[in-house]
């Protein structure tokens, strides 16, 4: 699903850090080494059909690479 962030991100916490990645033999053959983290966030986000929500997701990569929505609020 697309999406794009809007404003500010909230409770940004670290979930796991290099081998407790399960797919960071992938995220290192894609985007190269680095110090890779999951972490997660609650923003407001909007969705492809304009609809403007809050939502908790997910982030993995150094920076921003990739992420996904892992529950409505």
């Amino acid at each position: 699903m697309h999406f794009r962030i809007l404003g500010d991100i909230a409770d940004v916490e670290t979930i796991a850090t290099r081998s407790g990645i399960r797919e960071i033999a992938r995220l290192r053959k894609r985007y190269g080494r680095g110090r890779w983290r999951k972490r997660k966030g609650t923003a407001e986000i909007e969705l492809p059909s304009g609809a403007i929500v809050w939502a908790e997701y997910e982030a993995t990569g150094i920076g921003r690479r990739e992420f996904k929505i892992k529950r409505f609020l």
